[in-house]
């Protein structure tokens, strides 16, 4: 097999892990190092060594045996779309999920590999919608927390109800006072 058949071949989800973390390691550090990829990946640095020549031999870096590694431009490209795809799924599950951070990040990890572009973007708009729409907002994702920690109870939407239309009405308000000022 020679090296185009590898390029057209996508990436999976080991050389994406590997990828981020040479990302993540390259924004702390100045130089990437085998030994600092081990480490963060809690593999042996001959796994690593395997790895980074098949990251060379696609062109997402630029690696010579016993030197430092860099990313070329598209591995940048490729580290910056995961990072990405990480921190969002990490803040949605932070956020709106209410998941426990350390959690998170280990599910978002896992999540980043199976997630399409478009979903992510659109997953970006409900974030977005959630926490500036008056019908929503901090009100409503109290009272999803309130029904998500009591799901062994009967939720009172009612309660909820009243609750997020306070919120709605002082926010109308505020929303109305700010345009007569205008």
């Amino acid at each position: 097999m020679n090296s185009i058949d590898l390029k057209q071949k996508p990436l999976t989800s080991a050389m994406e892990d590997y990828i981020e973390a040479i990302y993540n390691i390259r924004l702390k550090k100045r130089v990437v190092r085998v030994k600092d990829i081990a480490k963060r990946l809690n593999v042996k640095m001959p796994t690593v060594t395997n790895m980074l020549n098949t990251l060379s031999k696609r062109g997402l870096i630029d690696y010579q045996k016993y030197e430092y590694l860099e990313l070329t431009r598209k591995g940048i490209k490729v580290g910056k779309e995961i990072k990405k795809k990480h921190t969002i799924l990490r803040q949605f599950l932070v956020d709106i999920l209410k998941v426990d951070p350390i959690i998170a990040d280990q599910e978002a990890c896992k999540m980043e590999h199976g997630i399409g572009i478009k979903t992510l973007d659109s997953l970006i708009s409900f974030m977005d919608f959630i926490q500036e729409c008056p019908r929503a907002g901090a009100s409503w994702l109290e009272q999803f927390d309130l029904f998500r920690k009591n799901n062994d109870k009967p939720y009172n939407c009612l309660t909820s109800i009243k609750a997020c239309s306070e919120t709605i009405q002082k926010d109308i308000k505020s929303m109305e006072k700010e345009l007569q000022e205008q």
